[in-house]
């Protein structure tokens, strides 16, 4: 079972970058993100201890959902964070299915989902996207917008605003990746100045994972290294 061994090489990866890098152990968590991979490598994933998926499709997603059937087992629930670019028509779809969503980077898109999250679900998590590098390709709120968006999306019901997420340039040299996500992890810091008490600062994929660590990321997004390249679903 290759995906048995991936998810042991990268878990013993992250105590191992968390000991380098002074970090608490246990203070990382790994996110499997699943986009193109089969149910088949998902359940290998899920048997090996593997208990959170970033999907970026919906309809992908809701398939997967229903294949693991992961809502029925206390510690064995699967908790489903939506990753990907948020088309409008999908809002409703994904604030009643998904447990978090990533990638909210505007107020638009924010109020849609307060509106479309029953009360008698728990409040949907919310990570603010940043577009790190100022990219025009890229989406994600800039940076100097961020706390205000932070603070609308803490005042809206059904939601719970937990962190940030980014995805910077791809950079060759260590150092470079560390230096885009000291940027995220200082405004971090400043919005939990600010009294937001965020907790979640998703940061960090295959091949940038330790430098992530080193600059504070909690949840590690991990997809080639985990199941290897990506296939049409099962």
């Amino acid at each position: 079972m290759q995906v048995a061994d991936n998810v042991i090489s990268i878990q013993k990866q992250i105590h191992e970058y968390e000991e380098r890098y002074h970090r608490p152990k246990g203070s990382v968590t790994l996110l499997g993100a699943s986009k193109g991979q089969s149910i088949t490598k998902m359940r290998e994933a899920v048997a090996s201890g593997v208990r959170i998926f970033g999907e970026n499709y919906l309809q992908e997603a809701l398939e997967k959902m229903q294949a693991l059937d992961s809502r029925f087992r206390g510690n064995d629930v699967i908790e489903w964070h939506f990753i990907g670019n948020i088309q409008t028509n999908k809002i409703k779809k994904i604030a009643e299915h998904f447990d978090w969503v990533q990638s909210v980077s505007d107020e638009r898109i924010a109020q849609k989902f307060s509106q479309h999250r029953s009360s008698d679900l728990l409040p949907l998590n919310i990570c603010l996207e940043i577009n790190i590098n100022s990219e025009p390709t890229k989406n994600g709120e800039n940076a100097g917008q961020i706390l205000k968006l932070a603070e609308m999306v803490s005042d809206l019901p059904n939601l719970k605003l937990r962190g940030l997420m980014a995805i910077p340039n791809k950079e060759t040299t260590f150092e470079a990746q560390r230096r885009n996500f000291r940027k995220l992890t200082e405004i971090f810091e400043q919005l939990n100045q600010n009294g937001f008490q965020l907790d979640t600062l998703s940061m960090g994929m295959s091949d940038d994972m330790e430098a992530a660590i080193a600059e504070g990321t909690t949840m590690v997004r991990i997809g080639t290294a985990l199941f290897g390249p990506r296939q049409s679903p099962q």
